[in-house]
């Protein structure tokens, strides 16, 4: 009697059911990270162009260039003066389209605020003027009203989505670098 228990026991455990009954309904799924989009519509592209104008993403670019590897530093200075030309609207949006394949709207929006917050700046600042290190600066400290904005939830969850999709903007910044270097 004792295999059969045991035997029960583990499909009950693994999840298999021994009967034709109907599973429990399942409970209403909570709004989770925008779902990824072939074709954009064009407010989600200008809420995603507007956030990219707040994380200054012109600076994102310049080190996506210098993380690259080059043959020698003639090709780096001509990288890095190609990219002096292109002006940061132009980045801003060619970057917008891919990214917000993978960035929804009331992500873009709430990012857009909190880069445009003063403790956003600041970071926006640590991040692109810091030096090269093995081990990421420590954020700014944030004052009372700028730790309660950064527990909003709304901003919590920007914020995951927006690092849930760093690899993804970082690929499209390469492939852009790329465009503007074949030109």
């Amino acid at each position: 009697m004792k295999p059969i228990y045991a035997l029960t026991m583990a499909a009950l455990l693994a999840g298999a059911p021994l009967t034709q009954a109907a599973p429990a309904a399942a409970p209403a799924a909570a709004p989770t990270a925008s779902v990824p989009v072939a074709a954009p519509d064009a407010a989600r592209v200008q809420a995603v162009q507007a956030m990219l104008e707040a994380m200054q993403s012109e600076k994102m670019m310049r080190s996506v260039a210098g993380a690259s590897r080059y043959v020698n530093e003639e090709q780096r200075a001509s990288v890095f003066a190609k990219l002096e030309k292109v002006p940061p609207q132009e980045i801003y949006k060619r970057l917008a389209l891919p990214v917000a394949r993978v960035i929804g709207v009331e992500t873009a929006n709430e990012l857009s605020a909190f880069y445009g917050s003063d403790y956003g700046k600041r970071l926006l600042q640590q991040t692109y003027n810091s030096r090269a290190s093995m081990f990421p600066p420590e954020p700014p400290v944030p004052n009372a009203a700028e730790k309660k904005m950064l527990k909003k939830p709304a901003l919590v969850q920007a914020r995951k989505e927006l690092a849930g999709a760093d690899a993804t903007i970082r690929h499209e910044a390469f492939a852009l670098l790329q465009a503007i270097i074949k030109k």
